[in-house]
C-alpha cells in the first residue's frame, strides 16, 4: 500500500511579479506568462501551487507579485490563501521581494525554513522534486548555509546559469555539496565543457534557506539594504506597515539575488536535481517541449506550413499561414503578430522595450 508522504514545515514562496517579456506577443503586462495556460488547462502558477500543495501546508504557501496581479491571481488562484499574496510596491528583481518576504516569515517563525520557486517554470517528477526539497530543507537546517537547487544538465544549453560544486566536499552522499563558483550564461563551448567535467549543474533559480540566516547574509552585504528590510519587518501586522513598505521598499537595491548575495557569501550548498526542468524562459524553450510533426514543426491553433520545417506557428483566432520558411517562431494574436527567428527569440524582450519606448502600451 502506497502512503502518501509526510508534509514539511516549509514556507514556500512564489515569485509571481515577473512580466514575461520573452513570451510576448502572448504574455502581457495584464496577463504575464505564469497566468496563461500554455501547457495544458491550467496556468503555469496554478501548476507551481499544485506542485507545492503535496509538500508542505496550504497556510504556508504564498504568492509575491504586484498590486496590478494581486486580484487577478486571487480570483483565479485555487489554493492559496488570499492573505498570503504579498504585494511589491515595484519590480525590483528578485533580491528585495525574497527579502521581504524572509522579513514576514522570520516575523512568524524565527526559525522557519523559507523555499523560494517562480512561478512559471515546469517541472516533471513529483517524487524526484519531493525528495531534492527534503534533501535541500535538511541541509539549511545543519548549518548556516544559502542552499541550491541545481539540475543535472541534459544538454551544453547557453540560456542557463551554471554552478560548479565541490565534488570533494559532499553534505548528503552524493546529492548535495558546497559551491564552487557561478558562472554566467555560457557560449557553447564552455557549456560544453561545463557538461563534460561533470561537476557543472543549471541554476534553476529555485533556493532554500533559514529566513534568519538569509537576512544575516543581506546585513553582511548589504548593509543599507537589510536596515531597510528591517524597518519594514518592524511594521508587519502594523498599520503602519503600507507606509513603512512604501518608503523603504525606495532604498532597496534592484538586483538578482544570485549577485547581490549567493556570489558574495562564503557558505552557499547546491542539491543535485535529476527531475526534468525548464523555465520555459523563451519560445525555443517552449517549442522544445512541445511534439512536432514529421518535419518538426509545431502548429498551435489554426495553422497551416508549407514547404518549412522546425516552425512554431501560434495563432489565436485567425489562420497564419507560412510558405518555405524553416527555424521561424510566428506568434499570432488579435492585436499583434510576432515573426522572429528561432536564433534572435532572445531579442524578443528588447523589442518589448522599444514598444515601451515609443509609446505603444496597448499592445503591452
Amino acid at each position: 500500500m502506497n502512503h502518501p508522504r509526510k508534509k514539511r514545515k516549509i514556507y514556500a514562496v512564489i515569485m509571481a511579479g515577473g512580466k514575461g517579456t520573452r513570451f510576448w506577443p502572448l504574455s502581457r503586462e495584464s496577463r504575464p506568462k505564469q497566468l496563461l495556460n500554455i501547457l495544458g488547462d491550467t496556468s503555469m502558477l496554478q501548476m507551481t501551487v499544485d506542485r507545492l500543495r503535496k509538500i508542505t501546508f496550504v497556510e504556508d504557501i504564498y504568492i509575491i507579485c504586484g498590486a496590478d496581479l494581486k486580484r487577478q491571481i486571487s480570483r483565479k488562484l485555487d489554493g492559496v490563501e488570499t492573505r498570503n499574496i504579498i504585494v511589491e510596491p515595484s519590480g525590483k528583481n528578485t533580491m528585495p521581494p525574497i527579502g521581504l518576504m524572509a522579513e514576514h516569515i522570520k516575523r512568524k517563525d524565527e526559525d522557519g525554513v523559507m523555499a523560494v520557486f517562480p512561478s512559471d517554470h515546469l517541472i516533471i517528477g513529483h517524487r524526484a522534486f519531493s525528495d531534492v526539497l527534503k534533501t535541500a530543507h535538511d541541509v539549511s537546517l545543519q548549518d548556516e548555509t544559502l542552499v541550491t537547487m541545481g539540475v543535472v544538465p541534459s544538454s551544453p544549453h547557453t540560456g542557463y546559469g551554471y554552478i560548479q560544486f565541490n565534488k570533494k566536499k559532499e553534505l548528503v552522499n552524493g546529492k548535495a555539496f558546497t559551491v564552487k563558483t557561478f558562472a554566467e550564461k555560457p557560449n557553447l563551448s564552455a557549456a560544453k565543457r561545463f557538461l563534460a567535467s561533470g561537476d557543472f549543474l543549471w541554476n534553476s533559480g529555485m533556493f532554500v534557506w533559514r529566513a534568519s540566516v538569509f537576512l544575516q547574509n543581506v546585513m553582511e552585504h548589504m548593509p543599507e539594504d537589510y536596515l531597510a528590510l528591517e524597518a519594514i519587518g518592524d511594521k508587519i501586522s502594523t498599520r503602519q506597515y503600507k507606509s513603512s513598505l512604501e518608503e523603504n521598499w525606495e532604498k532597496l537595491t534592484s538586483e538578482s539575488v544570485d549577485y547581490a548575495i549567493l556570489e558574495r557569501s562564503k557558505n552557499i550548498s547546491v542539491v543535485r536535481a535529476e527531475f526534468k526542468w525548464s523555465d520555459i524562459g523563451s519560445w525555443n524553450a517552449y517549442f522544445d517541449l512541445l511534439t512536432k510533426n514529421g518535419k518538426g514543426n509545431v502548429i498551435k491553433g489554426d495553422g497551416m506550413i508549407i514547404e518549412g520545417s522546425n516552425n512554431l506557428v501560434h495563432s489565436n483566432g485567425r489562420l497564419t499561414a507560412v510558405v518555405g520558411a524553416d527555424n521561424m517562431v510566428v506568434i499570432n494574436t488579435k492585436d499583434a503578430t510576432l515573426v522572429v527567428h528561432q536564433d534572435r527569440v532572445e531579442e524578443v524582450k528588447q523589442l518589448v522595450e522599444k514598444l515601451r519606448i515609443e509609446g505603444r502600451t496597448k499592445v503591452l
